[in-house]
């Protein structure tokens, strides 16, 4: 009888267990993943570290994309390997079972193919459905995430609540150039750091703009100047166009504006008081996020509406002739 009980109490402990709404089988619970990491430094090889709080069942937790199965480590805090089984759904998603523990579990794993070098910049696409942080060597200061100009300072890395895709590029070799200018009385020093070619470099003191040559497109630009040099708000042009850009506050004083021009040409940067005649963006902070008319979408459904109204009067007229 104390048999038929386990057997019974064994298959129910299965059947929720194993989530049948799933096409991946699987056996245990969500893995409690208290630190995800991602290590990125100025190399292919991406660094991933998870760690798993302590568990009494086994608890299941899906692997980056592109893992290299040689890398994984698996190992309690004290350093001991921990047996672990991998799944792949046959779609070139990977997850990872954990058995029981009496103490975290730490894994490690490198990911290939998700980092590239061109042109002195390299770019990293990475991608996962929970919070998760990426950390950068020493050596990385200025990054940019899907385009938004970060500089790091004191900080080791970012985070990327929620989860979700990351775009995240960043320099092999610093390619900075410095133009010293004068307003008034006073020394400035503005730096330019791109893998464009740059010339014509100009400060109009009369109307507070800094302007320069750009001659290849699609690349970053990133100026950085102390505040009192050029005060916000900020207009940048291409080619007397305004253009959107982004701003990030480095240290005290001091600015970097990033732009990536779509175009080659004329650059121009200048404070707001010195262009009302010209066409106002949203926002000189953060790139314009493009909408589309509700009207168009209402348009669209009635649309739809009618073809479905249309097919069945066709259908009841053919039943009605038969």
């Amino acid at each position: 009888m104390k048999n038929q009980i386990y057997l019974i109490l064994l298959v129910l402990a299965l059947v929720i267990l194993i989530p049948t709404a799933s096409a991946q089988l699987t056996l245990g619970v969500e893995a409690n993943q208290k630190i995800i990491e991602v290590e990125l430094n100025k190399s292919e090889m991406v660094n991933v570290k998870h760690v798993i709080a302590t568990s009494n069942m086994p608890v299941n937790l899906n692997l980056f994309d592109g893992i290299i199965l040689e890398s994984i480590i698996v190992t309690n805090e004290n350093g001991d390997e921990k047996e672990f089984a991998l799944i792949n759904d046959g779609k070139g998603n990977t997850s990872m079972t954990i058995f029981p523990s009496k103490s975290d579990i730490i894994i490690k794993y490198n990911i290939e193919d998700a980092s590239t070098l061109y042109e002195n910049l390299w770019t990293v696409r990475i991608e996962y459905s929970e919070t998760f942080s990426i950390i950068f060597s020493e050596e990385i200061d200025l990054i940019f995430l899907n385009t938004n100009i970060i500089q790091l300072g004191d900080k080791k890395g970012i985070l990327v609540n929620s989860g979700g895709n990351a775009l995240i590029q960043y320099y092999d070799k610093i390619p900075k150039i410095i133009e010293e200018v004068r307003l008034e009385e006073e020394k400035f020093n503005v730096e330019i750091i791109t893998n464009s070619k740059i010339d014509k470099f100009n400060f109009d003191q009369a109307s507070k703009s800094i302007s320069f040559q750009v001659n290849e497109k699609n690349k970053f630009v990133t100026v950085t100047m102390e505040e009192e040099l050029l005060e916000s708000p900020y207009s940048i042009l291409l080619n007397n166009e305004k253009i959107p850009y982004t701003k990030s506050v480095n240290k005290e004083n001091y600015v970097s504006l990033s732009i990536k021009p779509q175009a080659i040409g004329k650059i121009m940067i200048t404070n707001f008081e010195y262009s009302n005649d010209l066409t106002k963006i949203t926002s000189d902070d953060t790139l314009p996020v493009e909408t589309t008319s509700n009207d168009y979408f209402i348009w669209l459904v009635f649309g739809g509406i009618l073809i479905i109204v249309a097919i069945i009067v066709i259908i009841i007229m053919r039943k009605i002739k038969k």
